[in-house]
């Protein structure tokens, strides 16, 4: 039976993007990067540090509409960076209107996909493909998410966002750090080919991203990290497994040949950072 997915149930996943985005945002001002975070109207705006995938807003829509103010003092906040605003497409639908008169522009979407752990969930072991999770050598781990990340597959719409090796690697020590973010990889044949993230918030199992070097694909890695972690996830009480995919893209049709549901999209609206001379 497909996944419904309804306005307290978005909130619901949502509210998890933004402890996952707050408690990266914090660890960064811990090692004394910006760190900037402010509430707005349910969410958060965050500002890790400059190029950061953490530099957004994340979860408004489901506790009212921003004041112009709140806008204004997240826009002054941010300073010389562009204000990117993740928006849910079963939030307020008042948030867009006020958005685009600031003069945010629709950028890109991103697809929010589920799926019910409530049964539990069996693990799946391809031929040749052994996934473990690791706490040690980030490095290596890091090096094949790049890796993967830099040669995706050309199918769907391609990403808005690249982001530079020490900037992610910072965002992820800090989501290990201080989010309960997880690390997976997987081997083939005994050789590192995928490395994978997740973490659990109130019964919302998180997969925070995946990638397969390109030698390695279409040989079940990705099957393979995605079922590990939902075993895992699923074992520790976890009712609902989210992704967010590229539209069309591969990662997508993985999700959904493994059960997985489109709940709902989130529009990504930036404003560029204010000119300067």
């Amino acid at each position: 039976m497909s996944l419904f997915c309804d306005t307290g149930l978005a909130e619901r996943i949502e509210q998890a993007e933004v402890r996952l985005i707050s408690a990266g945002c914090e660890a960064a001002r811990g090692r004394g990067a910006r760190g900037l975070l402010l509430p707005v109207a349910g969410g958060v705006a965050s500002v890790a540090e400059e190029g950061s995938p953490l530099n957004k807003v994340a979860g408004l829509g489901f506790a009212g509409v921003p004041t112009e103010k709140d806008v204004e003092e997240i826009e002054l906040a941010f300073g010389d960076i562009p204000v990117q605003v993740e928006l849910a497409h079963l939030g307020d639908p008042g948030i867009p209107a006020l958005l685009t008169a600031r003069g945010y522009r629709l950028v890109s979407f991103e697809n929010v996909l589920g799926l019910a752990l409530d049964g539990g969930y069996e693990r799946v072991d391809p031929a040749g493909v052994e996934v473990r999770r690791t706490d040690e050598d980030f490095e290596s781990w890091l090096d094949t998410v790049v890796e993967g990340f830099a040669s995706p597959d050309n199918q769907g719409v391609p990403s808005h966002e690249e982001f530079p090796r020490e900037i992610l690697a910072n965002a992820m020590r800090d989501l290990v750090a201080a989010a309960g973010v997880r690390r997976y990889v997987a081997l083939y044949e005994g050789e590192l080919a995928g490395a994978a993230s997740c973490r659990g918030d109130n019964g919302v199992a998180q997969l925070t991203g995946a990638a397969t070097v390109p030698k390695h694909r279409r040989k079940g890695v990705q099957t393979a990290l995605l079922s590990a972690r939902l075993a895992d996830l699923a074992a520790e009480g976890c009712d609902i497994a989210v992704i967010t995919t590229q539209p069309g893209s591969k990662s997508q049709q993985n999700a959904q040949r493994q059960g997985f549901d489109l709940l709902y999209t989130r529009a990504v609206l930036v404003k560029p950072a204010p000119e300067t001379g």
